[in-house]
């Protein structure tokens, strides 16, 4: 169940005020698709707003409780049923400036504090890994317009955390802080009809006071024709690298550790991507396409060898991946349809031979692809239907077959006698397949659901 409202009022006399109040509380619980699947939810949220001629202001406050339950969600094949309890806390301010005609100014600050409460198997609560991290950030980011062709964007942030852990403590340290600054220069160039080319241009820098600091360029160059018609033609060919740090339960797990081992020593990850890719948009159909490079430097990854495929080891791997992308979208009267195909592989180096798979970074899909619809044959009625194929790369500890077809199917009734008023049934992974998307975690069930929805 889901209850959501907002409203705005005029602040003074002349108009150019305004005051906006929004509230929202959500639960939901559930036995589950499969035995000990179960769920309970819920989540509570509200948001007070100012806006004016030139600003905006935004204050959120949120709390989010969901306990969760699954046969060997995380430590297959042992036989346990997990569960995990886990509370948010949030607390966000955001204040937006604009200034001249396209130039503006934004910052923000926020805390979250997070629960988690984790048993390895209900029928043995003591068997228990609580951790509680903290988050605080303070951040800016805006565009300046030098002139009508020229402009710089730019983005700083700063971050602390820390965790306080039962389990994560075998690392060097438990709080970081992390600085990012971001510059990236724009220029535009107006050719003949309605023909923009644009040219970017920057870089990123990440610091912490636990590794050393990365500089990371950023560039871009875009090619754009938008008709007076809405049709549109754009190509862009761009460069990029990011970096990052492990994450505490890497860092910070026992190396000797049952199921999960860390390494203090883990460094700084970076990864290049060099990307080409183009849109074409016509008035009943649009065709989207990527095609990517990217190579990854001691990314972090859970790794098993030949000797225990049940317990991972956090390592860091050299990856190259190479993926295609593509997206079409068309309509005909009462129907639109989506489809889309993704193709990735990846040549893996883990420095070793003694690794044989991966839970997260070689759990992927060779071949992905989609196909969705929205059949409209009344006012009062409207049909969906999705279905994803995937081809998984081959994993030893995988006990599915490699290749799954999920499909979800909706039918929603609008009644003329209520305006607003939906009804709809749903059935969801209809085909019921069993495709572990984590391997030896069991798949999801189908779930067939029926509901109601009204909006004033």
């Amino acid at each position: 169940q889901r209850i959501h409202h907002a409203l705005s009022e005029p602040l003074g006399t002349q108009g150019d005020w305004s005051l906006g109040v929004e509230a929202e509380y959500s639960r939901s619980e559930s036995d589950g698709t499969v035995a000990f699947g179960d769920h309970d939810f819920d989540r509570s949220s509200g948001r007070l707003q100012v806006t004016g001629p030139q600003s905006q202001t935004d204050l959120f406050v949120g709390y989010q409780s969901k306990f969760f339950g699954w046969p060997e969600l995380y430590a297959a094949p042992f036989g346990s049923n997990e569960t995990e309890n886990l509370k948010t806390r949030l607390y966000l301010l955001n204040h937006l400036q604009t200034y001249d005609e396209s130039s503006y100014l934004e910052t923000s600050a926020y805390h979250r504090r997070h629960s988690d409460h984790y048993i390895f198997d209900r029928a043995n609560p003591n068997n228990a890994f609580i951790h509680e991290s903290k988050v605080s950030a303070l951040g800016l980011s805006g565009k300046h317009e030098i002139t009508e062709q020229f402009s710089l964007n730019y983005a700083a942030q700063f971050t602390t955390d820390e965790i306080d852990s039962t389990a994560l403590n075998f690392g060097d340290f438990d709080t970081r802080s992390y600085t990012k600054l971001s510059i990236l220069a724009e220029y535009q160039f107006n050719l003949k009809n309605d023909r923009v080319l644009v040219l970017r241009a920057g870089a990123n820098y990440d610091d912490t006071n636990r590794a050393e600091a990365q500089l990371s360029p950023v560039t871009e160059l875009s090619w754009e024709q938008q008709r007076r018609n809405g049709e549109l033609e754009s190509l862009y060919l761009s460069y990029s690298e990011t970096s990052q740090v492990a994450g505490y339960t890497a860092l910070n797990s026992d190396p000797e550790g049952f199921l999960f081992g860390g390494d203090a020593t883990l460094g700084r990850e970076t990864s290049r991507n060099i990307e080409v890719g183009g849109r074409i948009k016509r008035s009943n159909w649009t065709v989207e396409a990527a095609l990517f490079y990217r190579w990854d430097d001691d990314l972090v990854d859970w790794t098993y060898a030949a000797a225990d495929i049940n317990n991972r080891t956090a390592r860091p791997v050299d990856i190259k991946t190479v993926g295609f992308e593509c997206v079409a979208q068309k309509s005909w009267g009462n129907i639109e349809a989506i489809a889309s195909y993704t193709l990735i592989d990846k040549d893996e180096d883990y420095g070793t031979a003694n690794v044989i798979g991966s839970f997260y970074a070689l759990n992927y899909a060779n071949h992905r692809a989609t196909l969705g619809a929205i059949w409209t044959p009344l006012e009062i009625i409207k049909f969906r239907i999705d279905n994803e194929w995937r081809s998984q790369v081959d994993n030893p500890a995988r006990t599915s077959d490699a290749e799954a077809i999920f499909t979800h199917i909706s039918l929603s009734v609008y009644p003329p006698q209520i305006e607003d008023m939906e009804l709809f049934v749903a059935l969801d992974n209809a085909w019921d397949d069993d495709f572990e998307e984590v391997p030896g975690t069991p798949g999801r069930g189908d779930q067939f659901s029926a509901g109601a929805t009204y909006s004033w």
